[in-house]
């Protein structure tokens, strides 16, 4: 049986969302803080985290951060914001989904079936073995690219993004087909996520390079990395 960590402060919210996890059929554990949470995810039993933004001991969002430095596991934030930034920053930072107060728990339990397929399903992307870049270097079995020999600390939806482009460089990939490949044709949560995953990517590669914008932009169609990297 899964084990989905909740964590949220407020007992209410918290109740609604472990029986809807538990009426899914997986196991719930419930942190009102967020640095025991860290605690837990560092044990590697969780399956799926839902977070709060709001928590008393340390904002949502770092604490996001803070699981990404040590774990690939899925995270939906579930929050009272709603305004766009926020959204846009949960994902940029590593969040998988973003589910806003007041929720549908039937929306909720599909949301997190919908996050853990994605994470458990086999990569659609064709990019194997190495790109056929040269300054950039992927490495599908480590789940690791290097960037003039530097390693890009990727998220797990940014690395397959970036083995999808890279796979064929210049090639304009349509958003369509980068939901498909990358969040396996699942329905995104917000229009916009593939253009943060994409901001995200630039910004990783201005760190090594600031100068370069590896991926362009094709505006009404979709994205293509560079050919001459």
């Amino acid at each position: 049986m899964k084990t989905i960590l909740v964590i949220e402060d407020e007992q209410s919210i918290a109740d609604t969302v472990v029986h809807c996890i538990e009426r899914e059929g997986y196991a719930a554990v419930r942190h009102e803080r967020g640095l025991p949470g860290l605690e837990r995810v560092k044990a590697g039993d969780c399956a799926l985290v839902v977070l709060d933004i709001g928590l008393p001991d340390i904002s949502g969002f770092e604490l996001c951060k803070a699981i990404r430095a040590v774990s690939e596991v899925p995270i939906i934030f579930l929050t009272a914001r709603d305004e766009e930034i926020d959204k846009i920053v949960g994902l940029e930072i590593g969040a998988d989904d973003y589910v806003t107060k007041p929720f549908s728990p039937r929306e909720l339990a599909a949301r997190i079936k919908t996050v853990l397929r994605r994470s458990e399903g086999p990569t659609r992307n064709k990019a194997a073995g190495a790109s056929p870049c040269r300054r950039l270097v992927i490495d599908q079995a480590k789940r690791q690219a290097l960037f003039d020999g530097r390693k890009l600390e990727l998220t797990r939806y940014e690395f397959s993004l970036l083995s999808l482009l890279a796979a064929h460089p210049g090639r304009v990939h349509t958003r369509e087909l980068i939901m498909d490949a990358v969040w396996g044709g699942d329905s995104p949560s917000l229009d916009r996520t593939v253009d943060a995953h994409v901001k995200s990517l630039r910004a990783k590669f201005r760190e090594i390079d600031g100068s370069l914008d590896p991926i362009l932009t094709h505006r009404g169609t979709g994205y293509s990395l560079r050919d001459d990297l």
